[in-house]
């Protein structure tokens, strides 16, 4: 029988889940992992990891989520297809879930030019939408990439996928996601959202086509932390969405701390709309090393107590 995760427990009875990321360490002190977990145990029906994010080293997704799964977190890892081929990534797959990890997050990569390490060579062997089907077939058929049968155990994942709902044109964005769920994603997380009326227009076209009712949607915040840091990401990152209101906010007030409370009021106003959105089954939180926020934000959005 397949093992069931938490946050499918949670997605399953038609809750509102709450997903939250934990940042890898980037050296081998376990205790900071800990720490981590101990700040959003309870506020979480499970925490992700990234795997080698913006071409950065930290440590593996998997090693993370071991070490939150001892403090009682459900966890997901990522696993991007930059630096495995898939003999690799099969491998992983194998020993991620022999040791309990029932989620995984399956990631194309940033391109090693985002990165401090622009001289390594990517492998790419396959892209985040084979990686999907080969979960899937792992899971479902007991088959290797190659159509060999596995003997004994499957990989017993839940399997989700990264959606951006802001590329254009939004028939793209809406086609990338039918794409994933006919792959065999289960769950996707999405980018920040901070344009909800940009975001309503993706899932009006999500809902014409009834995905929401074959893939959980669980949308991504990230609470703003300056002005500054809001118009980089609105002029220089590709694909994200950041109305000028929300900058005239931040840029209005003049203490450090007090910006940082008004990114983190902006995430709990967002939150409050997803809610009510019946396209959206949860919410991702990513605070960009920032954990200690994640337990304030899930106060005040009514998250907490979890289910």
């Amino acid at each position: 029988m397949k093992t069931r995760s938490n946050l499918e427990r949670v997605l399953d009875v038609g809750q509102f889940a709450v997903t939250a990321e934990i940042s890898p360490p980037q050296n081998t002190d376990f205790e900071t992992i800990r720490e981590r977990a101990r700040l959003i145990k309870g506020y979480v029906d499970a925490f992700n990891v990234p795997d080698g994010q913006a071409a950065v080293v930290g440590m593996a997704s998997w090693a993370v989520c071991l070490v939150g799964m001892e403090e009682g977190l459900d966890s997901i890892a990522h696993m991007a297809c930059r630096d495995r081929n898939r003999i690799a990534l099969q491998t992983d797959i194998l020993a991620l879930s022999g040791f309990g990890v029932n989620n995984i997050l399956c990631l194309s990569g940033d391109p090693v030019s985002f990165g401090n390490h622009p001289w390594a060579t990517p492998v790419f062997d396959v892209d985040s939408l084979q990686l999907i089907r080969m979960v899937k077939k792992l899971r479902d058929e007991k088959k290797f990439d190659n159509g060999e049968l596995i003997v004994g155990t499957e990989p017993r994942l839940l399997i989700g996928a990264a959606v951006n709902p802001f590329v254009q044109p939004l028939e793209s964005a809406v086609d990338r996601l039918k794409d994933k769920v006919t792959a065999g994603a289960d769950f996707v997380q999405t980018q920040p959202i901070y344009n909800i009326e940009a975001f309503s227009k993706w899932t009006d076209l999500v809902r014409e086509r009834g995905l929401h009712k074959e893939v959980r949607i669980i949308a991504g915040i990230t609470p703003v932390t300056s002005a500054a840091a809001a118009r980089y990401m609105q002029t220089k990152v590709p694909n994200m969405d950041i109305p000028d209101t929300i900058i005239e906010r931040l840029r209005k007030i003049r203490k450090r701390e007090e910006v940082a409370e008004e990114g983190i009021r902006i995430a709990v106003e967002t939150i409050e709309q997803l809610k009510q959105m019946e396209e959206v089954a949860g919410v991702h939180i990513m605070t960009l090393h920032r954990e200690e926020i994640i337990p304030k934000i899930c106060n005040a959005a009514g998250l907490y107590p979890r289910p």
